[in-house]
């Protein structure tokens, strides 16, 4: 019988100025790996009052950004792009073993129910031909994990389960985390709309029984991911 699986990362999606600009410098380097991050200084460095940097914190936390640091605090987490580019590639060949797993097998009616429901919320978000920057993000990120955790929890491996936590731990690889910086609405929505997209011709692939199409998608699926932050191979610095 096939596992439940839930990443243990969830984000709901900030993309607050504030939170744009404490996320800018911890990737642009100038907040650097084990740098204590205070409210206070930050909120003056950011010329902002201390709430909007409160609020920022615990999502930029979730995002494995910031790691916990003393009774309330953060630190910056050490990490590169070429990281985050790694474990998302390492990403798609796990989750794409698992989508050919259930091709093979055969998935189950209540998979294919669970699956088509994410399908439709994803048509849904991007029926008016637009998405609000704030409601619609959420909604395809929470849409999102839950389409790759149903993924990863059908295929019946626990050892893949395991792998693909650990990968998900690396900043912005988790399904769940869509973390998009200075990308204008207009901008976003062909990279989820994308995404979408590709949900429907895997979930295809796996109900037409065809594993090599459902694993040759589900290890493509990575692409919106990458682009929402400049992850595409070609954009990565040396020693970022």
């Amino acid at each position: 019988m096939a596992g439940t699986f839930r990443s243990k990362v969830f984000l709901i999606t900030v993309e607050t100025p504030v939170a744009q600009r404490i996320r800018e410098l911890i990737l642009d380097g100038t907040l650097s790996p084990g740098t204590r991050v205070a409210e206070a200084s930050l909120a003056e460095r950011l010329g902002v009052s201390r709430t909007p940097v409160r609020n920022a914190l615990p999502a930029l936390a979730t995002e494995g950004l910031l790691e916990p640091a003393g009774a309330r605090g953060y630190a910056v987490r050490a990490f590169s792009v070429e990281d985050s580019f790694r474990a998302t590639e390492l990403r798609c060949v796990l989750e794409g073993y698992a989508a050919r797993h259930i091709a093979t097998q055969g998935a189950s009616p209540e998979l294919m129910e669970q699956l088509r429901d994410c399908l439709a919320e994803g048509d849904r978000i991007f029926a008016k031909g637009y998405i609000a920057p704030r409601d619609d993000e959420d909604a395809y990120a929470r849409m999102n994990q839950r389409f790759h955790n149903l993924i990863v929890g059908a295929s019946d491996n626990a050892l893949l389960r395991d792998l693909i936590q650990r990968v998900y731990a690396v900043p912005f690889v988790d399904p769940g985390v869509l973390a998009f910086n200075r990308m204008s609405a207009d901008d976003i929505f062909p990279i989820l709309s994308s995404g979408n997209h590709q949900h429907h011709a895997i979930v295809d692939a796996i109900e037409a029984r065809q594993p090599d199409v459902a694993e040759t998608m589900m290890r493509g699926h990575s692409g919106p991911a990458r682009r929402s932050l400049g992850l595409d191979k070609a954009e990565i610095e040396p020693n970022v």
